[in-house]
């Protein structure tokens, strides 16, 4: 059996996706070298490890067991490349991070100081929804998540870093914009926008909500934040929406933040890993650099939220 850490790299990306252009992607190569390096590693296994459905591939049972095993060599590897890295003083290696839609307002220059501080760190972001996310914890393939509600069936250690309110949007012509103390129950009045069902956003008002026995009137589901605020903007209905998200529509009197009792709905930004995960030198600096430091980068401008501190041990 001859078989190289290449070609096991770029079968676990093809095996992640169920797609040759998706990993190509990924990988910077093109679509015939991904297709190559699998048919390689096949005929080293003599085995298939994916078939084809209609227009779709699937894993067949001998993929789905190299997968395993091509995660844990991969994982091992990273460990070890954390290793000299400590050794090295943190002069190089690769951070992968994959943050919730919502989170990319802020993330981009959280990053961008960090990558200052450490030029020979390569950051790899992924930007992506809340199921993704999930399934990238589960599976272990990237260093650190960043998401605004922990999951619950996951063994996961989560740090709170960041306060992260919810608040409720309308455009300025809306009867609502200029009145104080709105009663909740005025909300059963309104048709709402809503995220898709498994957003943090959506999870996080349902249960908001339904703690005070009401039911709201929903109109669309929309698939990103920027097609709420667009919506909202238009006429379509009230938003629910992260408070760093529609700073520059506040500042350019596009939308306005409803005066509700009992809001915001106070939620926070998590950094998440896999209980027991073996961070390495480069996730464990970003991971002191988001607890530590994230205050003085707010009070300069960089996102609009107060921090906190929580450290959340049970999840």
């Amino acid at each position: 059996m001859h078989l190289t850490l290449r070609q096991l790299k770029v079968f676990e990306s093809v095996a992640r996706h169920l797609n040759h252009t998706r990993a190509a992607e990924e990988l910077f190569l093109t679509q015939p070298a991904v297709s190559m390096q699998v048919k390689q590693l096949e005929e080293s296994l003599g085995v298939a490890l994916f078939e084809q459905l209609g227009k779709r591939i699937h894993l067949t049972e001998a993929g789905r067991e190299v997968l395993g095993y091509a995660r844990t060599v991969t994982q091992q590897l990273d460990e070890l490349e954390g290793i000299l890295n400590h050794i090295k003083g943190l002069s190089g290696g690769r951070l992968r991070i994959s943050v919730a839609t919502t989170a990319n307002y802020f993330i981009p220059t959280l990053l961008g100081t960090f990558s200052r501080r450490y030029p020979g760190v390569t950051v790899s972001l992924d930007v992506t929804n809340r199921e993704t996310l999930l399934r990238q914890l589960a599976e272990n393939t990237v260093d650190l998540v960043i998401m605004g509600q922990p999951p619950a069936e996951l063994d996961a250690e989560a740090d709170a870093f960041m306060e992260n309110p919810l608040v409720i949007v309308a455009p300025p012509s809306h009867p609502l914009a200029r009145k104080k103390k709105i009663p909740l129950a005025r909300l059963q009045e309104e048709t709402f926008l809503v995220r898709e069902p498994g957003s943090g956003t959506r999870i996080a008002m349902e249960r908001f909500f339904a703690e005070r026995g009401m039911r709201l009137k929903t109109g669309m589901e929309v698939g990103s934040n920027e097609a709420i605020k667009q919506s909202v903007q238009a006429g379509l209905g009230l938003g629910l929406l992260s408070r760093a998200t529609i700073e520059q529509e506040l500042t350019l009197k596009r939308l306005v933040v409803l005066d509700v009792a009992d809001f915001p709905i106070m939620r926070h930004w998590y950094l998440v890993h896999r209980r027991g995960k073996r961070l390495s030198a480069v996730a464990e600096a970003f991971r002191q650099f988001m607890l530590k430091e994230t205050r003085g980068l707010i009070d300069a401008g960089a996102a609009p939220p107060v921090p906190s501190r929580k450290r959340q041990r049970k999840i």
